[in-house]
């Protein structure tokens, strides 16, 4: 099963995400990531945070969507606001669609801990929602029944 993280500029909540996804998953599940408008750079604070929990960052860059136009994904989780409004490009076809909102930690200001507390708070969020994910019985779902899911894993409690 191969998810696609999408974001605005893909250089931080989906390239945590794809690389996270990535070390945790089970054999099976692939992770990329893209932007809508990509930067063309990742987020140096994402790099080490990634860095620090000892996650390769070997092969993530910062691109768009027509990266995946021949192997489209099964699933697009939208991880900014931004992105989340965006229509998916027509080649992604079938691919079940959810909005996974995080706050962006590049966002904040102040000094290197703070900056790395907020970087930090993400990648909790993201284990959190990903142990949810991998939790879910896959082969008994329906595509309707994976979506809502899919949407129940990002609801705030």
């Amino acid at each position: 099963m191969r998810i696609l993280f999408m974001c605005t500029a893909n250089s931080c909540r989906s390239v945590l995400s794809e690389a996270l996804f990535n070390h945790l998953a089970p054999a099976g599940f692939e992770a990329v990531s893209s932007g809508s408008f990509p930067s063309g750079r990742l987020n140096p604070h994402a790099v080490q945070t990634l860095h620090n929990l000892g996650i390769s960052t070997e092969g993530l860059y910062s691109k768009d969507s027509s990266a995946f136009a021949d192997s489209p994904p099964d699933i697009v989780i939208t991880v900014c606001d931004k992105a989340a409004g965006e229509a998916c490009p027509v080649y992604f076809g079938p691919a079940i669609k959810s909005h996974w909102g995080l706050a962006d930690p590049s966002d904040v200001h102040g000094t290197e801990q703070q900056i790395q507390a907020a970087f930090d708070s993400t990648v909790e969020t993201i284990k959190t929602r990903f142990a949810a994910f991998f939790a879910l019985d896959l082969n008994s779902l329906s595509d309707t029944e994976l979506k809502t899911e899919l949407d129940r894993i990002a609801a705030p409690e």
